[in-house]
């Protein structure tokens, strides 16, 4: 893991809202559960809009490790901040369990977030980029193979075509440390993340990805464009 990078274990969460409900959620995560979050020691790398999706939440989630993810989720969710407003934000909410946990795919591959700074406020223009999340299912004991491939063969088309590679990521396998908050325990995956600032080409490199891939992964891949919201601190 290098030293500039966060963190070594990841949580990817979509959230399915109630219709109309996503702006609401996102005023009160950003008022109440970003500084009480990071107090116990988590990072709030992101939270975002799925431009695709108006009523998808997606947000990441850093940790150490998975002895302190479970300690860190237990103040969390057993302390006063969320007690007082889980109401609120379970009532804006369809389902939550669209979780995966994750691990820097290499050593230098997670987020590097060194020299970010979040806003105090959600106040100010939008993010002059947006982020794509490509998720790629893996067939068991390919991972390593599949991150080889994937930086020798595709990362250069992405560099390519402009595309700034953020962070790679595999599925952490570790059993789940906190059993309240469930996550996708079948998932292997590999999951890419790119900043671009024109949606129409991430479109057509998801697509393009997607073909390169098609004979090293199981299923359909999946493509999530993210608009980071004003207090995200991962922006680009």
């Amino acid at each position: 893991m290098s030293a500039n990078t966060c963190c070594p274990v990841v949580e990817l969460r979509q959230y399915t809202l109630r219709p109309g409900a996503r702006d609401t959620l996102i005023e009160l995560f950003e008022r109440e559960f970003i500084e009480s979050q990071e107090a116990l020691g988590m990072r709030i790398i992101g939270t975002f809009r799925d431009l695709d999706n108006p009523d998808r939440f997606v947000w990441l989630r850093g940790f150490d490790d998975m002895d302190s993810r479970a300690l860190q989720l237990q103040q969390f969710y057993r302390g006063p901040v969320w007690q007082e407003h889980r109401d609120a934000a379970n009532a804006t909410m369809i389902d939550s369990d669209d979780v995966l946990l994750l691990r820097p795919a290499a050593a230098s591959s997670g987020f590097n977030l060194t020299g970010l700074a979040r806003r105090t406020d959600g106040a100010g223009s939008a993010a002059a980029e947006i982020i794509a999340a490509n998720i790629y299912h893996l067939p068991p004991g390919s991972e390593a193979g599949f991150v080889r491939f994937f930086y020798d063969t595709v990362a250069p088309t992405l560099t390519e075509h402009r595309f700034n590679i953020i962070g790679s990521f595999v599925t952490e396998h570790h059993p789940n440390t906190f059993p309240p908050l469930p996550v996708r325990e079948d998932a292997n995956v590999f999951v890419c993340f790119t900043s671009t600032a024109d949606k129409t080409a991430a479109e057509s490199v998801s697509d393009a990805l997607s073909s390169q891939l098609s004979d090293r992964i199981v299923g359909k891949p999946e493509a999530h464009l993210l608009e980071p919201t004003g207090r995200s601190l991962l922006r680009t």
